[in-house]
């Protein structure tokens, strides 16, 4: 199974919201377009599901991992030009499931932002590439996130007790998915590289032992190459539909 093609992007687009499974997934499939998106005016806001607690690669207590992702995360936004971001709780890294609650919780997240583009990981797995892209957190989020933009954000019946919590209905108009089968809306990023990398350095507890800039340049330089950008170029790749 995979996508349909891309719908054609829209050009109006205000504000944004990335809604990623792990502190650092947003900077390893996305932090060039969203610092391209921050140059264009567009506001960005992330919504993290889980503090990253079975992740990392050194001797941090594990009691103490959450607030050190936290801390990454923040710095990474920030190191492309986004200074709004939130943490849901109870979803335990590594098993998260695409519930009900969690749709609420996105829902109301959508609710309260109001954004015109959700950004997300992709629902449907990547045969060819079962690790990062379709670890079963990615697809669970991808899922529950498909499920808030529609039809639960909009529906004023789904979920009343956000209406009183003053969160009206909204329509989210397009969404793009991350890591998922054959991208193939993809986005010039040479120009923001520099701050991906600087983001991806920020997640040092998942990044230390990496090459980070060589990483970033040879997987977005072969990206480019394969969707016939010029010589030199580097992209990141995404599916685009409208939602209306």
């Amino acid at each position: 199974m995979s996508f349909p093609a891309s719908a054609p992007v829209l050009t109006d687009v205000r504000r944004t919201l990335a809604v990623f499974a792990h502190p650092d997934d947003v900077d390893f499939g996305c932090a060039g377009t969203i610092a391209g998106w921050v140059d264009e005016g567009i506001e960005v806001a992330y919504l993290v599901v889980t503090r990253g607690d079975s992740g990392g690669f050194d001797d941090t207590p594990r009691a103490a991992m959450p607030a050190r992702r936290e801390t990454e995360q923040r710095a990474a936004a920030a190191a492309v030009g986004v200074h709004r971001v939130a943490f849901l709780d109870g979803h335990p890294d590594g098993i998260i499931a695409p519930s009900v609650e969690l749709r609420r919780q996105i829902t109301a997240a959508i609710r309260r932002f109001r954004p015109d583009r959700v950004l997300t990981s992709s629902p449907l797995r990547r045969w060819e590439h079962l690790a990062g892209p379709s670890h079963p957190d990615h697809l669970a989020v991808g899922e529950a996130t498909t499920c808030a933009v529609y039809p639960d954000s909009r529906n004023r019946f789904v979920f009343p007790d956000l209406l009183a919590e003053g969160l009206e209905p909204c329509v989210v108009r397009e969404i793009w998915y991350a890591g998922g089968p054959a991208p193939d809306h993809v986005v010039d990023v040479t120009d923001q590289v520099d701050r991906k990398i600087a983001a991806m350095r920020a997640h040092r507890s998942q990044t230390a032992h990496l090459d980070v800039e060589t990483w970033v340049r040879d997987r977005l330089t072969t990206m480019a190459d394969n969707a016939g950008l010029p010589a030199g170029r580097m992209a990141e790749a995404f599916t685009v539909f409208r939602t209306e």
